[in-house]
């Protein structure tokens, strides 16, 4: 993995994720019990022996930093924080406050203002990552095959559903791999693969269009302009398939399925695959049957005296004598007492249910 810098996208607004974006970036939802959305790409940065990931974020920044000062920088990882390295837990209010970022209205310009952080002498790759992706891959192979082709841009494919094609973006190869089309989120999709959102752009490649493109008019967007003006000039490019599974998790919607469908058997993600940062000191464990849990995710720490099926439970969940779960994601330290009935919804955080009936609540 030498000379290649990985940078991680974390500065998104997450707005499409309701309630449950609310006071918390979407990088810092969490998932599966046991951990939150971006630490699935930094748990596969470390795994493919990537040392330092470059974070670019934006909006409610000190939320993440501090986050990841406590879970991750130092503990067999660097995060480089861009203009504000060197920056402490003591210390990250007052530098986020003297510090001066221009506003970046996408993924491009993220990309090009924090260029000084990204480009240098000794940086040949670039690896492109986002932090709100359920995954687990090597990044290594993928790094060797882009070497190997001299590619000025490997990016990640998957093959889904045709109807879920329009949630995404579009791709279509050729012979050998080779990229031929790229459409972001299409009315009409042609073809059933999409961008994983993985990229690996040769490093000098990425920085000429990025200076090309800004000076004229754009959408500041890595998938809308960069790729398409790639593509159009005619640069190598090649698709990289991601067999295992992978999931966007853009809506609540999403993010109940994506639940639904680690419960299922066989699970979508064993727990041995889960990153384990939220509590790590609680045991989690896959219930098939024990006295009030089926098929459900929970914990030693959360106390289930009623019933809860097909569900994930996080950590200090509790659930009353009479109160019923199903097909459910209960938040850490949520309460669902009296004769309540939870089905097909999300409860949030510290929430209290009593006595209530929620069916298909996601938003």
């Amino acid at each position: 993995m030498e000379h290649l810098r990985a940078v991680l996208l974390a500065g998104g607004r997450g707005v499409r994720m309701g309630r449950l974006g609310q006071g918390r970036l979407k990088p810092l939802v969490p998932f599966g019990g046991q951990c939150h959305l971006i630490d699935f790409s930094l748990s596969n940065c470390r795994d493919s022996g990537i040392d330092e990931v470059l974070l670019l974020s934006q909006h409610n920044e000190a939320q993440l930093i501090h986050y990841l000062l406590e879970c991750w920088h130092g503990q067999g990882m660097k995060i480089h924080f861009g203009p504000y390295q060197g920056i402490t837990p003591e210390t990250c209010e007052h530098v986020l406050a003297t510090v001066h970022r221009p506003a970046e209205s996408g993924t491009g310009e993220a990309l090009l203002f924090n260029a000084p952080y990204i480009f240098g002498k000794n940086v040949r790759d670039v690896l492109v990552l986002h932090a709100d992706h359920v995954y687990r891959f090597d990044y290594r192979p993928m790094l060797a095959l882009h070497r190997e082709r001299r590619a000025a841009l490997t990016i990640g494919y998957q093959r889904i559903a045709l109807e879920a094609v329009s949630l995404f973006g579009m791709v279509e190869f050729g012979a050998g791999d080779r990229l031929l089309r790229f459409v972001e989120k299409p009315a009409h999709p042609t073809a059933d693969t999409v961008f994983t959102a993985v990229a690996i752009f040769d490093a000098e490649s990425l920085q000429r269009y990025l200076d090309v493109l800004s000076r004229g008019p754009w959408q500041a967007d890595v998938s809308r302009d960069v790729i398409p003006a790639m593509i159009q000039a005619g640069e190598r490019i090649f698709g990289y398939r991601f067999d295992g599974y992978w999931e966007d998790i853009g809506t609540t919607a999403r993010y109940l399925e994506a639940h639904h469908r680690l419960v299922s058997r066989p699970p979508t993600l064993s727990l041995a695959q889960l990153p384990h940062t939220l509590r790590p000191e609680a045991a989690r464990r896959w219930v098939s049957e024990a006295g009030g849990l089926r098929h459900t995710l929970t914990g030693e720490d959360v106390r289930c005296e009623g019933r809860a099926e097909r569900s994930v439970l996080f950590p200090g969940v509790i659930i009353g004598p009479r109160a019923v779960v199903r097909d459910s994601v209960v938040l850490p330290g949520a309460r669902i007492l009296g004769d309540s009935r939870v089905e097909g919804s999300i409860v949030l955080d510290g929430e209290h249910v009593h006595d209530a009936h929620l069916l298909n609540r996601t938003e």
